[in-house]
């Protein structure tokens, strides 16, 4: 793990392993890369949502969303770097690339969360 992450802040040290692949590979791994920060910024801007335009949601309500949507956005942000380092790795190395819960576990927050804002909103908790 700590040499997964020191390759974060030193990409070309992956270029010491295995042989380069075929460039499109690591173009698609970049674009999967800024994805996965959009999505992050995504969460971050919901979670800044929810702040300032559900005032008169509970507070402790309120306070919770808002935590739930931010850390989940630094969490999509530190996936993605470790993500793109993991994929880049397995190209290099001509291995499987891995497999991740991640998105399914993030998917299903998501909509737990968006569930909890709609029955709120339905009983009034948030006028």
């Amino acid at each position: 793990m700590g040499q997964g992450i020191r390759l974060w802040f030193s990409p070309g040290r992956v270029r010491e392993e295995g042989t380069t692949p075929d460039y499109r590979f690591s173009l698609a791994n970049e674009r999967t890369f800024l994805a996965w920060l959009r999505t992050g910024l995504a969460l971050v801007g919901g979670g800044f949502a929810v702040d300032q335009f559900l005032p008169r949601l509970h507070g402790s309500l309120r306070l919770a969303f808002t935590v739930v949507l931010l850390v989940g956005g630094a969490l999509c942000a530190l996936r993605a770097v470790n993500h793109w380092v993991r994929c880049e790795r397995a190209m290099r190395r001509g291995e499987d690339l891995p497999l991740s819960r991640f998105p399914a576990v993030l998917a299903l927050c998501v909509g737990l969360l968006a569930v909890a804002v709609v029955v709120l909103t339905l009983i009034g908790w948030t006028n």
